[in-house]
């Protein structure tokens, strides 16, 4: 591929708006028979899917299109867009963004803008409280996002009230600082992490991925960290195929 001379406005909007990055798997059909069994005994189940800056949710729906899993076909799934806000690291201009962002590359030690992903993960726990009142069990509802959203995803679910399924972290960062920690509620703690990020990222530096399990571990928080090699920012077909089987080990039986 030729090397691009772009701006740095230019580059970070194709950087966010191409973040992510999927290979569709092909279908693989079901005798009727068993699906209907296996609808019956699948419990019912919430993926709430935040997209990273200057992405929409439209954009990522493809991605539950890979989780062909029996116990997933009584999955609501939710893809909402973030709003438009004025984003720092853009110069001011006004983008899809769930919160501010400073800095690109984000590192570890880049700016947080605590009280603008507080106001994020209200709207966050609003959708969540939603589905919970709908009737699904918290410990059936995943949180997962890339970037921006992997973020908000951490942030989401470390301060919800209850225990939820699993929150999954792509590409992401810890959005506030260690003092935060004592405001994590009990239940919350208890709700697993799985945090995926790509060796050769640039946009949000493999390092800020690094500080986020030492982060967890002081918060007594249960993460598993995966790398991977040569990835850059976006996101890989490994990463969600490893993300269904880890939904499906946590998914609570119907009764």
């Amino acid at each position: 591929m030729q090397p691009i001379l772009l701006t740095k406005t230019t580059i970070l909007l194709a950087v966010t708006l191409a973040s992510t990055i999927i290979f569709v798997l092909f279908f693989q059909p079901h005798h009727l028979s068993s699906s209907r069994k296996r609808d019956s005994m699948a419990a019912r189940s919430f993926v709430l899917w935040l997209h990273g800056l200057g992405d929409s949710g439209p954009a990522n729906e493809p991605i539950k299109t890979l989780f062909r899993s029996p116990e997933f076909r009584n999955t609501k799934w939710s893809f909402p867009s973030a709003p438009e806000n004025p984003v720092t690291c853009n110069y001011g201009m006004r983008m899809p963004s769930w919160f501010d962002i400073h800095e690109i590359p984000v590192t570890a030690d880049s700016p947080k803008d605590e009280s603008d992903v507080l106001k994020a993960v209200q709207n966050v726990h609003a959708m969540i409280d939603k589905e919970v009142g709908a009737g699904t069990d918290p410990n059936n509802v995943f949180v997962c996002g890339f970037s921006q959203g992997g973020a908000l995803t951490l942030a989401s679910v470390l301060l919800y009230p209850k225990k939820l399924g699993g929150g999954a972290v792509f590409s992401g960062w810890v959005p506030f600082n260690s003092s935060m920690i004592g405001k994590f509620p009990e239940d919350a703690k208890k709700t697993p992490i799985l945090w995926s990020h790509g060796m050769a990222d640039r946009t949000v530096l493999f390092e800020a991925g690094q500080a986020g399990p030492p982060f967890l571990e002081q918060a007594g928080v249960s993460c598993e960290f995966k790398a991977y090699p040569g990835l850059g920012h976006s996101i890989s077909n490994d990463e969600l195929q490893f993300l269904e089987s880890w939904i499906k080990t946590r998914l609570q039986s119907s009764s």
